[in-house]
């Protein structure tokens, strides 16, 4: 029998009854449950995030038919029932309306479900009666908040950075009412995309457990590993049969372009909306990152002339905070899920591309805004075809179509770093044909490129000609290492000045 895909699901309760695969993460949930109260959890977009809170929410009121052959359906006591606010920001408007206003009439529509009426005359204090007043006819409250971020993150472009100000205040104070309404509160989870500081928007309730980078939980959302063989083990076996390759080769393919998230402990985590489009469609493609164009972020990278993102450093404070008037594009871009943790060095994160759907979707979107030519990926595979068929000049035509386009004025800025900037990113959207700033006992190689019969070790000069970049390679020996090993060593040396790759020296060992 062929398996049904939520994909797009987020109901907990729809997800059951129409019969869709379900990865079963509520051995993770009864711990939260069980052994604390106040909660935030910080995870990218399409990660699950919604399907978790839709999951607690009929966990808390008891529907019991929806869990029957889950690990929870017997560890909880079904009638100990609690009623539940859950509140989507999703479905708060801010872009027509006020914040204020807006979040005010979801809270009213809250109270209506329960047969209530609200007259606080604020926010703050509407929010604070319809927790009490619920608390009074029903008992303890279960309340489930996601996407809190939202109307923060969608004014971080610098022209509406005002309303993000704004709502950000707004959203303290809305807040602030939780921690004293402690007794009538049964539990409290809170998620979104971003870690903003704890001064900026959750001051007053300092009892929150920020579980984001924690290892009990790094795997609540996304699949591990042995989830991924478990749940998905026929289709891993057709997919190897229609490629022609074995099942560990068809594992190890999955596991380059959709897993490699880790939030804590040792265990990455595959994204769950690739591979259920993966397992639905049977084929390898970008499927999260274009769910979402990273259109502020990417102007922000541009901005502060950032490309290199394989080994980035930060401390565990930039890691966990940003302030809403100074937005650390490297912390957004972690919590975005664009870049993930690889090592930890006492208080230092090492954070890196997950998987190869990530990388080489970034650095095209990266490389296409930096050089302003709009579809880079042409180029790309012009430059791997033409080395392999040893079409010199078309291979340097085409590093010179990357750079035609960068307005002059822009370009002479920052002149060097402009070379180095595209280069870096065209060879290494190039994958697994290339190796970029690789280092040698005498110094740091710009580029080399792999094919099945050649070694291609290039050199680059700005203002200055092809021919010293070709001693250079020669002088220090960056291409001995390639030597003996059946195949050609190619050394190309680059002469660029004034926006263009001027001259080209080859020579073949």
């Amino acid at each position: 029998m062929i398996q049904k895909y939520p994909i797009g699901i987020q109901d907990f309760g729809e997800l059951r009854r129409g019969g869709y695969v379900y990865i079963d993460k509520t051995p993770h949930i009864f711990r939260l449950i069980d052994q604390g109260k106040y909660y935030f959890l910080s995870r990218p977009r399409r990660f699950g995030k919604s399907l978790l809170l839709s999951t607690m929410k009929e966990i808390f009121l008891g529907n019991q038919q929806l869990f029957k052959g889950l690990w929870i359906e017997d560890k909880i006591d079904w009638q100990r029932k609690s009623p539940v606010i859950h509140l989507s920001f999703a479905q708060v408007d801010t872009r027509d309306r006020s914040l204020t206003d807006s979040l005010s009439d979801q809270l009213v529509k809250i109270a209506a479900n329960f047969g209530l009426t609200l007259q606080a005359p604020t926010l703050k204090e509407k929010h604070a009666e319809l927790i009490e007043k619920i608390y009074k006819k029903e008992g303890q409250v279960a309340i489930l908040i996601d996407e809190y971020d939202k109307p923060i993150i969608d004014f971080l472009g610098q022209d509406e950075l005002p309303i993000a100000l704004e709502n950000r205040d707004i959203l303290k104070s809305f807040y602030s009412v939780v921690k004293d309404l402690d007794p009538y509160i049964r539990f409290f989870f809170l998620t979104g995309v971003s870690r903003f500081s704890k001064v900026s928007i959750f001051s007053d309730l300092n009892n929150l457990n920020d579980i984001s980078v924690t290892g009990l939980y790094a795997t609540l959302l996304g699949y591990t590993q042995s989830e991924l063989e478990h749940y998905f083990d026929r289709e891993i076996d057709m997919m190897a049969q229609n490629e022609g390759i074995s099942r560990s080769e068809m594992l190890e393919k999955i596991r380059t372009w959709y897993n490699g998230y880790l939030w804590g402990g040792k265990e990455t985590v595959y994204n769950p909306f690739s591979t259920l489009s993966l397992m639905q469609k049977g084929e390898f493609a970008n499927y999260w990152f274009v769910t979402g164009t990273p259109t502020f972020l990417v102007k922000k990278l541009r901005e502060k002339f950032t490309y290199n993102l394989e080994e980035v450093e930060l401390s565990e404070i930039q890691l966990g905070n940003f302030q809403v008037e100074n937005v650390d594009e490297m912390a957004l871009l972690f919590q975005t899920g664009y870049l993930t943790i690889r090592e930890k060095f006492g208080s230092t994160y090492v954070l890196g591309y997950p998987n190869e759907e990530v990388r080489h979707a970034l650095l095209e979107w990266m490389l296409a805004d930096f050089s302003h030519y709009r579809s880079v990926h042409g180029v790309i595979f012009n430059m791997v075809r033409y080395l392999k068929s040893r079409n010199y000049e078309q291979f340097q035509d085409a590093l010179n179509t990357l750079l035609a386009n960068i307005p002059y004025e822009q370009f002479m800025e920052r002149y060097e770093a402009f070379y180095h900037a595209i280069f870096f990113m065209a060879f290494s959207l190039m994958q697994t044909y290339t190796q970029t700033e690789v280092q040698t006992a005498k110094g740091r190689i710009d580029v080399v490129v792999h094919t099945p019969d050649a070694f291609f070790v290039i050199e680059f000069k700005v203002n200055g000609s092809a021919a010293e970049a070709l001693a250079q390679i020669k002088t220090k020996g960056y291409h001995q290492k390639y030597l003996h090993q059946n195949r050609e060593v190619v050394l190309i040396g680059l002469g660029c000045a004034e926006k263009e790759v001027k001259e080209m020296q080859i020579e073949v060992v």
